[in-house]
């Protein structure tokens, strides 16, 4: 009778480290030391990249049976650059697409013009029409939020020293949070928007990064409103993860896809990064603190070359970095990372494609989707 041979596991190990060896070995130096050496650096890299993958699967599969929740970001300063009526988009937003979460803004420099002057009528709409609709309100606050210039600061404000701004900073959160605190549509408030990127620095726009004033701004908040939760957002790459004060209820990262490069290649670029890196950061706070991630801005809109808006660039250009089979796959990329909570940006764009450039191809994707999830 023929026995079967039994591999034993340590035999398997043994001669996958042998045929790993082997192969690696025609491209490594001959010299002894530095092979060694070569060698140590690609187990520790292999090591190091299980280690990464086994977080992030082990926070896909701890979310697995949360609901995935999907909004959108509404800007209408943005809805009005692409000549767009703001009231008509967020209407269709909320009402032909189904939308039910929404991420909304509160510029400084819209609501107080004036010191002391407050107009909170677009801001007001924006409410009245959410809970018309049965939508939940994210609501950003502060100085920095979403949307170039990103630091939406009023120009009587602009030259004062930031011992004379912060105070008026600060009485106009107060102003805002009483205002919407017990309004039903309100889930949540976002605290300045990507605080410590200083990319935006380089244009002249964001230029304190001061912790204290974070962490003065929180409390605050959370001061005049110790019921709902706040989220701060961190940028979207960026190996690392928030260790020191303010520590939020839930952490919100972004996530751009294909960009614009406009200081090196000149090209469009593909940020390389899988989904599961993104859980991996997720799962590592997860660990750090307890506190879980959403991604409070998703890339669903192109990104213009060399500065351009999207209004000044061609259909064809920009589905060169983002089109309706992109939006797909971006959807999918979002599920993928097992973050359960998705804010897509550029909903406002969806709207200008389908009535101005007359193509509803990335409209009727949205449609779709958002439909499927009520």
């Amino acid at each position: 009778m023929q026995h079967k041979q039994i591999h034993r596991p340590s035999s398997l190990l043994s001669n996958s480290y042998k045929f790993i060896h082997a192969t690696v070995s025609r491209w490594l130096p001959t010299h002894k030391w530095i092979r060694r050496i070569a060698i140590g650096g690609i187990v520790l890299v292999l090591l190091l990249m299980t280690s990464m993958y086994g977080i992030a699967q082990w926070y896909i599969a701890s979310n697995k049976n949360t609901p995935f929740t999907q909004g959108v970001s509404f800007i209408p300063d943005y809805a009005s650059s692409l000549g767009l009526d703001p009231h008509q988009t967020l209407q269709a937003i909320l009402g032909e697409l189904g939308v039910k979460h929404l991420r909304l803004v509160s510029y400084w420099s819209d609501i107080e013009p004036q010191p002391g002057q407050f107009n909170f009528q677009e801001l007001d709409y924006e409410f009245a029409q959410s809970n018309e609709a049965n939508a939940k309100v994210s609501l950003s606050l502060g100085l920095r939020q979403p949307r170039w210039p990103e630091c939406h600061m009023p120009n009587w404000a602009q030259n004062e020293p930031a011992s004379v701004w912060q105070p008026q900073l600060e009485n106009f959160v107060t102003t805002v949070v009483n205002r919407y605190k017990h309004n039903p549509a309100l889930s949540d408030y976002q605290l300045e928007n990507e605080y410590f990127l200083r990319q935006f620095g380089f244009y002249g726009a964001c230029q304190n990064f001061d912790r204290t004033r974070l962490v003065s701004e929180y409390n605050l908040v959370k001061s005049l409103d110790p019921t709902h939760q706040i989220m701060l957002a961190r940028s979207n790459n960026a190996l690392g993860w928030a260790i020191n004060a303010p520590t939020p209820d839930i952490y919100g990262i972004s996530i751009y896809k294909r960009v614009w490069d406009k200081y090196y290649t000149h090209r469009y670029a593909e940020y390389p990064f899988p989904a599961w890196y993104y859980a991996f950061l997720a799962g590592v706070q997860k660990i750090i603190n307890g506190r879980d991630t959403i991604i409070h801005e998703m890339q669903a809109e192109p990104w213009p070359p060399q500065d351009q808006n999207i209004t000044q660039i061609s259909l064809s250009e920009q589905n060169k970095s983002f089109s309706a089979v992109d939006f797909q796959n971006r959807i999918q990329f979002a599920k993928a990372t097992g973050m359960r909570t998705v804010y897509y940006w550029g909903a406002e764009y969806w709207y200008y494609r389908l009535t101005v450039e007359h193509d509803p191809s990335v409209w009727q994707i949205a449609k779709q989707t958002f439909h499927r999830s009520e």
